[in-house]
């Protein structure tokens, strides 16, 4: 895949839009899901660089049974591991036959932005919570807990309180975020749910025929 005018692209808006608009893009087909960061520019918006490893959407995206269907996304909020808050959005990179060889996506921190809504308060306020952004992993292990948090979360009770059933649904909500693509997840995900290995690929397979 041809990657230069996104590399090139990339640049051109960062210089654009200045240091804090940070552009990257994620080659999907290098075979290595760990590692799919080729190019960035203004990484330490969220402490990443060359050879990092993939965002939630990236993972999604090299898990997808159907990746014609996904969406460009636009406008929506994400969060830095150092509580910095960006506007991103998300461009697939698509080939002839409609599959994602790769990933377009510009992160513009807007922390300092929110500031000054908040200094001027109700002369902004439009009345409504803000939903709470997700977190920009800074590895796959940080991204693997994020992703185990909210199967947790879909689910509505802790792991203890947890049936079968729910442990499936949580284990389903992982395989389709890709989760299983990152080294030794299994492993993880089965000690934090309190099953063995063999468990969790029976629900995985469960999981399958909801």
């Amino acid at each position: 895949m041809e990657l230069d005018f996104y590399k090139r692209l990339a640049k051109a808006l960062a210089v654009e839009f200045g240091e804090n608009c940070e552009v990257l893009v994620h080659d999907l087909t290098g075979g290595d899901p760990e590692h799919t960061i080729v190019t960035i520019e203004n990484g330490h918006v969220s402490h990443r660089q060359t050879g990092d490893g993939p965002s939630q959407v990236a993972l999604e995206a090299m898990q997808a049974e159907h990746p014609e269907e996904l969406q460009d996304r636009s406008g929506y909020l994400l969060k830095t591991h150092d509580g910095r808050i960006v506007k991103s959005s998300t461009v697939y990179i698509r080939n002839e036959q409609g599959g994602v060889d790769g990933i377009f996506c510009v992160n513009y921190d807007i922390t300092n932005l929110l500031m000054a809504q908040k200094a001027v308060g109700s002369l902004l306020s439009h009345g409504e919570e803000p939903k709470a952004p997700a977190s920009i992993p800074q590895n796959v292990n940080e991204l693997l807990d994020d992703l185990i948090e909210q199967s947790v979360q879909q689910v509505g009770k802790p792991v203890a309180l947890m049936t079968k059933d729910d442990k499936i649904a949580a284990i389903r909500f992982l395989n389709k975020a890709g989760a299983f693509l990152v080294t030794k997840s299994g492993d993880k995900v089965s000690k934090y749910f309190g099953i063995s290995k063999y468990t969790l690929y029976s629900y995985i397979d469960a999981s399958k025929n909801l």
